[in-house]
This record gives C-alpha cells, structure tokens and sequence, in this order.
C-alpha cells in the first residue's frame, strides 16, 4: 500500500501589471498555492498534526477552512448557489478544524482543488461591483477577491508555523 502524500505545486508569480481582475485572481491564486505548497510532500498524518494544544489548527484544518471559505463567499454568497457547508455546521462551526482526526486527506485535499475549480468559474462571471447581503451587510465581489486575499495571507502564516513544527521546513 502507496502512502498519499500531498502533491508538488507548480505556484506561479503574481502578476505584477494589469486591470483589476488580473491583479485580484493573480494574487489569489498564488496565496491559494502558497498554503498548498506548504502542504507538499507531507503524509495525510502530518497534514492532521495539531500546531499546539489547546489549538486545532492543522494543515488539512486550514485546507478545509479555506475550503469552506471559498464556497461560502463565492458560491454561496456572490452566486447565491443554494448548497451546505462540507464540513462545518450550526451544531459543529469549527468542524473543519475540530474533525480532521478521522478526516480523509486524500479525498479533502481533492476538495479543495475542485471547490477552486467551481469558485474560479462563478467568479469568472461576477462583475466585481455585483453586491449580495449576508447577514443584514451589503458586500461586492470586489470586497470578496480582497477577503480571501487576507484570509490566505492570515492562514499561509499559519501554515508556515506549522510546516515548520512538522519537519523544520522554512522559507518561501
């Protein structure tokens, strides 16, 4: 029996001229393959390691955070797709961190990609001025592309404190 580890990522540059789209989804997506590079090479137990007690953070914690994350903004709340939530729920908010002990890496990881692959094509046909309520506030998809952007950046600090306690990996 093969032990999955998580795949090399091909992360590109970010563009550094264009309109706004092109700056946004290029900065995006190389945050989106900054976490996933952090996450290469390591076995789905080392994926599943807690960054410290008392805390749940995990590098397939935050892959399927930002998972929910991605679905919840873009699809959900941009596209008004009506859909659930993969991991977490009213009853269990933190699932994506808190259930990561019996989780499948392989099949999340897999999630991830495809969850991007839906995101990418909604967004590719959302005016960046296109707004949607949630919670009684009035957003764009504008504010989205600029969320998701910290959100990574947020995580991706995580994640290299946590690549780093696994295997003493550093650096960019």
């Amino acid at each position: 029996m093969t032990t999955w580890t998580a795949p090399v990522v091909d992360r590109q540059h970010k563009a550094k001229a264009g309109d706004e789209r092109t700056m946004l989804e290029s900065l995006l997506d190389y945050h989106r393959a900054t976490l996933l590079t952090k996450c290469a090479g390591l076995t789905a137990g080392q994926l599943k390691q807690h960054a410290t007690d008392p805390s749940s953070m995990s590098l397939l914690g935050l892959i399927r955070h930002l998972t929910e994350v991605e679905r919840g903004w873009f699809r959900r709340g941009a596209a008004h797709e009506d859909l659930d939530m993969f991991y977490c729920s009213e009853a269990n908010p933190d699932g994506d961190f808190d259930d990561v002990g019996d989780a499948d890496a392989e099949a999340d990881y897999a999630n991830h990609l495809a969850e991007l692959d839906k995101v990418r094509a909604v967004a590719a046909g959302l005016s960046l001025n296109q707004t949607f309520t949630r919670n009684d506030t009035t957003f764009n998809v504008r504010w989205v592309y600029l969320h998701l952007i910290e959100e990574y950046a947020r995580h991706n600090g995580h994640a290299d404190l946590l690549r780093e306690r696994i295997d003493g990996v550093t650096g960019e």
